[in-house]
C-alpha cells in the first residue's frame, strides 16, 4: 500500500441473507408454478423483499392482500409469516386447495401458543404492532394473549393470574431489545414463565450477533433488504447500537447514496434473511467500483439447518 494512502475496505457479514425458512418458502412458490402451472396466488408477500416478489411475479405469481380475493377452486400459498386459524377456515370456504408454507419456527410458537392457552396461562406476546407474524400468532389464541411492544409497554400489561404467565415473542425481533422487555416483565411478574426454547429465530439471532461483531470498526454499516423486512430493520438499529457511526437500509445497490461514504475508511455489509446473495454482491461491485475493493469477512456462525417443503406439495410431486 503506498504511503499516507487511507485503506478502504468492506467488512462482510457471516452468516448473512436467505435463510432456511425463506429459502423453502420461495421454493415452495417456484416448484407449485412449476406443477400445477400458473397462476400461483400467494397470500401477501411470500417474504419480504421487494426483489423476490417482482421475480416471482414474472414467473406467475400472484400476490393477494387477502384470501378472498383468490378465485373460487384455486390453490393458495400462505406466506413465511404464519396466518390465523382463521385464515384457513376463509380458505376453506371459498373451496381452496392449501400450500401452507409458513416457516417451521414461526409455526412453533403457534404451537406454543395453542398449548398455553389450552393449559390456561396469560400469553404476553413480545413482538410489533401489525406485524403479519404477530396477527397470525395472535389468532391462534386471542382471549388468552395480549401485545407487548417492546419495554416501554410493561407497565400497562394487567393479567388475569400473575402465577400463569407466559412470554412468546416474534421470531425476528431485536435480541437485546426482546431480552430487556422480558427483564421488565420478570420485575413485574416474578413467576413469568419462558417458552421451552428461545423464539427469536437462529438466522435473526446469527445476523445480528454478526453485525455486532463488526459494528465497532465501521463507519458505515449498509443493510440489504426492504423496508417491511422486520428482521433488516432490527439490523440497522443492531449496528447503530454496536457502534457504527452510521447505517442504512437499502434494497439495491442503486439506492446508496455516495455522501455517505464521505470520510468513511470501513463500510459494514449484510443482509437480512430474505435477501438474496446476487443483492449483497451488486452491492460489492458498487463499493469496489469507489475504491472498497478490500473484503473481509466477518464470522459470527455457522449455518447448515433446512426445512422440507410443505407436506401438501410435496404429496403432489411424488
Amino acid at each position: 500500500m503506498t504511503a499516507g494512502r487511507i485503506r478502504r475496505r468492506v467488512l462482510l457479514a457471516s452468516p448473512r441473507g436467505v435463510c432456511a425458512g425463506v429459502d423453502r418458502a420461495i421454493e415452495t412458490v417456484l416448484r407449485a408454478l412449476e406443477q400445477y402451472g400458473a397462476p400461483v396466488y400467494v397470500r401477501h408477500e411470500i417474504v419480504h423483499n421487494k426483489y423476490v416478489v417482482k421475480a416471482l411475479e414474472k414467473k406467475g405469481a400472484i400476490f393477494v392482500d387477502e384470501t378472498f380475493e383468490v378465485p373460487e377452486g384455486n390453490i393458495v400459498i400462505f406466506s413465511a409469516h404464519g396466518v390465523a386459524p382463521a385464515v384457513h377456515e376463509e380458505a376453506a370456504r371459498g373451496k381452496l386447495a392449501i400450500i401452507d408454507a409458513t416457516c417451521p419456527l414461526v409455526a412453533k410458537v403457534h404451537k406454543e401458543a395453542v398449548r398455553y392457552a389450552r393449559e390456561g396461562y396469560d400469553i404476553l406476546l413480545i413482538g410489533h404492532e401489525g406485524h403479519e407474524e404477530v396477527i397470525g400468532t395472535f389468532g391462534e389464541a386471542p382471549d388468552h394473549i395480549q401485545l407487548v411492544d417492546g419495554p416501554g409497554s410493561v407497565a400497562s400489561v394487567e393479567v388475569r393470574a400473575p402465577d400463569k404467565v407466559v412470554w412468546l415473542s416474534q421470531t425476528t425481533l431485536s435480541v437485546d431489545e426482546t431480552m430487556e422487555t422480558v427483564g421488565a416483565l420478570q420485575q413485574k411478574f416474578p413467576n413469568l414463565l419462558s417458552p421451552p426454547s428461545d423464539d427469536i429465530c437462529y438466522a435473526t439471532q446469527n445476523r445480528q450477533t454478526a453485525v455486532k461483531k463488526m459494528g465497532a470498526e465501521a463507519d458505515l454499516v449498509i443493510v440489504v433488504g426492504s423496508k417491511n423486512s422486520s428482521n433488516s430493520v432490527r439490523l440497522v438499529e443492531v449496528a447503530l447500537g454496536a457502534g457504527a457511526k452510521d447505517a442504512h437500509l437499502v434494497d439495491y445497490a442503486e439506492e446508496i447514496d455516495e455522501a455517505w461514504l464521505d470520510g468513511v475508511d470501513t463500510v459494514g455489509l449484510t443482509s437480512g434473511a430474505s435477501v438474496p446473495e446476487i443483492l449483497v454482491e451488486r452491492v460489492l461491485e458498487w463499493l469496489a467500483a469507489r475504491g472498497y475493493e478490500d473484503v473481509e469477512t466477518v464470522k459470527a456462525a455457522e449455518e447448515s439447518i433446512t426445512f422440507s417443503l410443505p407436506k401438501e406439495l410435496r404429496r403432489d410431486l411424488r
